[in-house]
């Protein structure tokens, strides 16, 4: 699995970002979060563009840290 998930989990940790202040944030099971934190499964487009909108509403920054991550130097 990839990319999403990695980048959502150094994205989480760095900026103290638990897993279920984003799963409230995005109005979804905490599970969710949890699968793709741990790389089981990863988050469709669309789901990518939501996790950055909840993410920007916790910390704008840290949706910045996120896009970098995983999108690298294709947002340069």
């Amino acid at each position: 699995m990839g990319k999403a998930g990695q980048a959502l989990r150094e994205t989480l940790i760095q900026h103290k970002i638990s897993q279920n202040q984003l799963a409230v944030m995005m109005g979804i099971d905490r599970m969710k979060i949890y699968r793709w934190y741990h790389e089981k499964v990863d988050p469709t487009g669309d789901t990518i563009v939501e996790i950055v909108k909840a993410i920007n509403q916790i910390n704008s920054q840290a949706a910045d840290t996120f896009i970098q991550r995983y999108l690298g130097d294709l947002v340069e």
